[in-house]
């Protein structure tokens, strides 16, 4: 898996709710520092802000019957398209939904080389399917639907942050020191080219409550330290595999 990621622009992050201050943890950590210095874009759209009339209704109740609202296509076009009038690159939407594509590091990596992604955070029973029919027909966007795993959510926020915290840190100037990313669960690649998750860990002081920081991590063997972390690194993902 290739960890280099070349951008030719400044990357640029919208994100559509109709609760736009669920998003406030992306003005917090490294993503929040990448804002701060520029490195990144991000902006919060409110679905509400283009929805008609007094009580500005996102939803309305589905065809064929069955329980809870299906969130109209209008306000979603209207809002999706106000955002890429303002932007003359290729649109990538991201549509979050338990019947999305499950999302894995390797999608991280493709997302992160992206100049510019629109995520639609739906709720109640969803977004009327022709929002994606419809941009899936346009050349200006690729479309894809995208799940964190397979369990319910109430909306699609809690999945857009998950999402941005693994992709905006895989673009230069986020990380402090890019080398780290390398040896990450996920990164790292096992003879047959299978994905392993990271090695444990193990810091000051050698002992602690008993317990001992593995002898081969202080003999200052590199050859050895490697090794030992490249079987701990297999042990712990066919133990995952159980």
């Amino acid at each position: 898996m290739s960890l280099e990621v070349n951008l030719l622009s400044k990357p640029r992050f919208d994100v559509i709710s109709i609760f736009p201050e669920y998003l406030a943890p992306l003005s917090l950590s490294l993503v929040g520092k990448a804002r701060e210095n520029e490195v990144i874009e991000i902006a919060v759209t409110d679905l509400r802000d283009f929805a008609e009339g007094v009580h500005r209704s996102v939803d309305d109740t589905p065809y064929g019957g069955g329980a809870g609202m299906v969130m109209s296509a209008e306000p979603w076009a209207k809002a999706i398209d106000s955002i890429a009038s303002e932007r003359s690159s290729h649109h990538e939407l991201i549509i979050l939904t338990p019947a999305g594509k499950r999302f894995n590091q390797q999608m991280a990596y493709e997302l992160a080389q992206r100049d510019h992604l629109i995520f639609a955070c739906g709720r109640y029973e969803g977004i009327d399917y022709r929002v994606t029919e419809h941009y899936r027909e346009s050349p200006d966007f690729t479309v894809r639907e995208i799940s964190i795993g397979d369990y319910v959510l109430n909306g699609g926020e809690v999945a857009t942050l998950v999402i941005l915290e693994a992709v905006i840190r895989l673009i230069p100037g986020v990380i402090g020191n890019p080398a780290s990313l390398e040896e990450e669960s996920h990164s790292l690649l096992g003879e047959n080219e299978e994905q392993l998750v990271e090695y444990p860990s193990f810091t000051k002081p050698a002992q602690w409550r008993g317990l001992d920081v593995p002898a081969v991590l202080l003999s200052g063997n590199h050859g050895e330290i490697a090794r030992w972390r490249a079987e701990e690194s297999m042990a712990r993902t066919k133990k995952l595999a159980e």
